[in-house]
């Protein structure tokens, strides 16, 4: 039982969730072109992207400091004859499974895929909480 009146307990109770703010991601800075890391710390939809570049470069299952959940598994599809339709159906499918882990992104668009002989070139537009952006990569 609360010391304050029903009415008065309800209105601060209504205070403290209006005020909330929500999580911003924070990570640090990466030079797309180099993959080294920039020495800034970058935060909203720029960390999303961070992350998002992380996750597709990483290979899933294979680095024990990383959870099972995170990484894509990519390199499955390098050195395969594997028609278009099936490659981008699976790849479709893995890389929405590695980025939806995310909470901040909420849905993928524009999915395309494209085997050359050593590289996936896989781009697509992934829809945050912070807003759009374009994803362009070679894997």
């Amino acid at each position: 039982m609360s010391i304050l009146p029903t009415y008065l307990s309800s209105q601060i109770e209504a205070a403290e969730t209006e005020n909330k703010v929500t999580d911003i991601p924070y990570e640090y800075g990466i030079d797309y072109s180099t993959g080294q890391m920039t020495g800034e710390i970058v935060s909203g939809l720029e960390a999303v992207k961070v992350w998002i570049w992380n996750c597709i470069h990483t290979q899933r299952f294979l680095y024990p400091v990383f959870s099972w959940d995170y990484g894509a598994d990519l390199e499955q599809y390098i050195g395969h004859m594997v028609t278009n339709e099936f490659l981008t159906t699976t790849c479709k499918k893995e890389v929405e499974e590695a980025m939806l882990m995310n909470p901040y992104i909420t849905d993928l668009d524009d999915f395309s895929v494209t085997l050359n002989e050593t590289k996936l070139n896989i781009s697509f537009t992934a829809n945050t909480k912070f807003g759009s952006v374009e994803v362009s990569e070679n894997v």
